[in-house]
């Protein structure tokens, strides 16, 4: 995929492996994978200055690259088990989740690639759901698939269980924290194997195969769960639910964001309650949710890839040699430990735009960038230097 360019094409099985061995290697994100390619063109031409990438940002250690051996291993292990790797620029990449900011730049997927292609709605809410909870999950899921919608959810346990038991025969995408021959948690793997097997589901995930999933994974997840789909709602959540990071999430995305009153005296509405303060769609049946996407169905907004690709074709407009020495003094300089907008950072040292992103990438390679919601950047604590 050249730079800037929004074309979809299927990769050869040689750049699909340069595209896994690049998302592999260490302090390559989604938004990084996307300024590498374009900067460089290709994955594979992007691998081989990753060394000196991660040198010029300050590192002083050698970055870790994936090796062709262990993407190999991990196609052919994938293959195996019957899933496969689907990458940002391929045709059967959802489009919804391509349009989203951090889209992963490689999927794992087991099941149906028709699933994939569906506009979807997520439902999401408490693993400890209630009774009536569960049974609102249910009854949301089924009449939203009848009309024609995919569901999407995390697998967890109580209302994304129920969501997807009651989208088995409409079709459901489960997205998993870990790889997806790891599944959490192990009672909902029956559960799984029904989804992936009948036909009209599929399951997908970023992380490598082998992955166990952390606590600190399950939020990445949340933000493919809040990608795939036009609208996300939430039926139950506490305070502090997980769900209300995949809504926040969602809206940041410029998705629509629907929850389900619940009782002021129920712990597990407080988080729904407090969305539908903040200006959620207050849902009570499947018509609240389908009446609003209507006007968005086949008009999914473009959240990141229009920045995304200015940004590509200024990175590659800068001289091979890169940003001088200078340069890069000035932009770490104007950066520090508060998230700051890079029109702030191009204000301040008065650098051209695509010098600015060149350095940041290094920064980024170096491990010394922490990248933040609205396309804010700051330097970790430790790394000026």
């Amino acid at each position: 995929m050249a730079a800037g360019d929004p074309g979809i094409q299927p990769l050869t099985d040689e750049e699909r492996l340069a595209w896994l061995r690049l998302t592999r290697s260490e302090n390559v994100g989604p938004v990084t994978f996307r300024r590498l390619l374009g900067r460089f063109g290709t994955a594979g031409r992007a691998l081989e200055q990753l060394p000196d990438l991660s040198r010029r940002g300050g590192s002083n250690r050698t970055l870790r690259v994936c090796s062709a051996e262990a993407a190999t291993r991990e196609m052919e292990a994938a293959d195996e088990l019957g899933y496969r790797f689907i990458c940002l620029c391929e045709p059967q990449y959802p489009a919804a989740l391509r349009a989203s900011d951090g889209a992963p730049p490689v999927l794992a997927v087991r099941g149906s690639d028709k699933a994939l292609a569906r506009s979807c709605v997520a439902i999401v809410g408490s693993r400890n759901a209630s009774a009536v909870g569960g049974r609102i999950a249910r009854t949301l899921s089924a009449d939203i698939g009848r009309s024609g919608y995919g569901i999407v959810s995390g697998l967890a346990r109580g209302i994304d269980a129920a969501a997807h038991e009651a989208a088995l025969e409409t079709g459901t995408i489960a997205v998993m924290a870990g790889g997806l021959d790891r599944p959490y948690p192990p009672q909902n793997v029956p559960l799984l194997d029904e989804i992936c097997t009948n036909g009209k589901g599929a399951a997908v995930s970023e992380m490598p195969l082998g992955w166990e999933p952390r606590a600190r994974d399950f939020p990445r997840r949340n933000r493919i769960i809040a990608g795939l789909a036009l609208g996300l709602v939430v039926v139950e959540a506490a305070k502090k639910s997980g769900s209300l990071i995949s809504a926040r999430l969602a809206g940041e995305m410029g998705r629509l964001v629907f929850a389900v009153p619940g009782s002021p005296l129920d712990p597990r509405a407080r988080g729904t309650n407090d969305l539908i303060k903040d200006g959620a769609i207050l849902t009570t049946d499947a018509e609240d949710v389908l009446a609003a996407l209507a006007p968005m169905d086949g008009n999914m907004p473009r959240s990141g890839s229009e920045r995304f690709a200015l940004e590509e074709e200024q990175i590659a407009t800068v001289a091979q040699d890169g940003p001088t020495t200078e340069d890069r003094s000035r932009v770490t300089e104007a950066l520090g430990p508060a998230p700051v907008a890079i029109d702030d950072i191009v204000r301040h040292t008065g650098l051209p735009p695509a010098g600015i992103y060149v350095v940041l990438l290094e920064l980024d390679l170096a491990g010394r960038l922490a990248r933040h919601p609205g396309g804010l950047v700051s330097l970790l604590p430790g790394s000026a230097h």
